[in-house]
Order: C-alpha cells, then sequence, then structure tokens
C-alpha cells in the first residue's frame, strides 16, 4: 500500500531539481576544484533516489525511462575511447588534451579532454548506482 504523502512529494519535485543542478556544478568545477565525475554522479543519483523515496519506482521508471544499463556501456566507451585516443597519436595511454577557444557567452575557456572522460565515470557511476538500486528496489 503506497501512502500519499503530499508535501514529500511536492517538496521532492523542487529539490530534485536543486540537487540536480548542484550536481552539474560539481562535475564541471571537478576540473579545478574538488568534485568531478564521480562526485556529481553520485550526487545525480541521490537526487534520483529521492524521487523514488518520494513517489515509488515504478512511477519514477515511467518519469526517466532510462536503461541505466545502456548508461554504464555508454560511460565506459566514452571514458575509455578517451583514454585511448593519446594512444593513436603517439602519446601515452591518459594523456589528455586542451587548448583554449573563444566561445561566445563564456569568453576565453579551455576545453579539455579530460572533461570526456569525466563524463564517461559520471554516466557510469550514475547508471551502476541506479541499476543496484532499481535491483533492491524490485525484490518483494
Amino acid at each position: 500500500m503506497k501512502v500519499n504523502n503530499v508535501i514529500l512529494q511536492f517538496t521532492a519535485k523542487i529539490v530534485f531539481f536543486i540537487i540536480f543542478f548542484f550536481a552539474i556544478h560539481i562535475f564541471f568545477a571537478g576540473h579545478y576544484t574538488p568534485g568531478g565525475g564521480f562526485v556529481g554522479g553520485l550526487v545525480t543519483a541521490s537526487a534520483i533516489v529521492l524521487l523514488i523515496i518520494a513517489f515509488d519506482l515504478n512511477t519514477v521508471q515511467r518519469l526517466l525511462p532510462i536503461n541505466y544499463v545502456y548508461l554504464v556501456a555508454i560511460g565506459l566507451i566514452l571514458a575509455l575511447g578517451t583514454a585511448a585516443i593519446s594512444m593513436f597519436v603517439d602519446q601515452p595511454f591518459f594523456t589528455h588534451f586542451f587548448d583554449y577557444f573563444y566561445l561566445p557567452l563564456f569568453g576565453k575557456t579551455s576545453l579539455h579532454t579530460a572533461a570526456l572522460f569525466d563524463l564517461g565515470v559520471y554516466l557510469v557511476v550514475v547508471g551502476v548506482t541506479m541499476t543496484i538500486i532499481q535491483t533492491i528496489g524490485d525484490d518483494e
């Protein structure tokens, strides 16, 4: 039997976006300060878990129809592919590249291949964490 907790559900809808945008901030800040793909992925997974607590697993699966196993595979391909790109230009494995570009809204910005690696880590962490949570939640 599901209890209809209106206050928790209303609050969870708002707090979800606050936590999610904070996770994105942690992800992008991770190159120069503590954070990055791993921590950002854990914070994102915690935002999704908040929705699962406020509603139920089936409702969240209908709201976010994501196959987290595929998310893990995409993240692994992205992370390992980014790490292996350096070998094709006669550099050691995991060598990252960067350059400065002028972006219209941001001005002079450095773009790194390490950010793509972090994105892969982020996707793997969200995928694995949510796969574990869904597997535990499906047991009855």
